[in-house]
């Protein structure tokens, strides 16, 4: 019995092979996990709309008072992040990721501890100085991993995350 290996009369093709099977691995490695952080990014962005239903009676906020804790959010966002990209490029993705994600969690958390509404705006505000380098931080670092040929499929995989968190948040 003879055995016949098929050899490719391109060699540019095992190279497309490789590099394939490199992106391949690499995705499988970075995406997973940010895909994730993005769902629980737009959980946090929304829930306070799903928070309202209770907490604007408990704490005694007048919607108005709600309406602006809830937008300051994206004011500490917009101020921040072109500061926490450039922060990324001096301090690498590691170090950036982890300050984002545990001043993040904790801002979170701290809104159990609110009773007035100048505290909530203050929390909402934090919140959005610490989330606020997460999307185009992402972006950015996909750009150290993906030629611009392949971005553009990875950073549409990521944006597909609020999607599913749509998904997941609205039952």
């Amino acid at each position: 019995m003879t055995t016949t290996t098929l050899v490719s009369p391109h060699p540019a093709d095992a190279t497309i092979d490789a590099d394939e099977h490199l992106y391949r691995k690499i995705s499988w490695r970075i995406l997973p996990l940010l895909f994730l952080a993005y769902i629980v990014s737009y959980l946090d962005r929304v829930n306070i709309g799903y928070a309202q239903l209770q907490m604007k009676d408990a704490l005694g906020f007048s919607t108005a008072a709600f309406g602006v804790g809830a937008g300051i959010m994206f004011l500490g966002y917009c101020l921040f992040e072109v500061p926490s990209n450039i922060l990324l490029e001096r301090i690498g993705a590691r170090k950036t990721f982890l300050r984002i994600m545990v001043l993040w969690g904790l801002t979170a958390s701290a809104t159990m501890f609110v009773t007035t509404p100048l505290q909530f705006y203050v929390v909402r505000f934090m919140l959005g100085v610490f989330e606020a380098g997460f999307f185009p931080g992402v972006i950015l670092y996909m750009t150290y991993w993906y030629p611009p040929a392949r971005r553009g499929r990875m950073v549409a995989i990521f944006s597909s995350a609020p999607v599913v968190a749509g998904i997941i948040a609205g039952p």
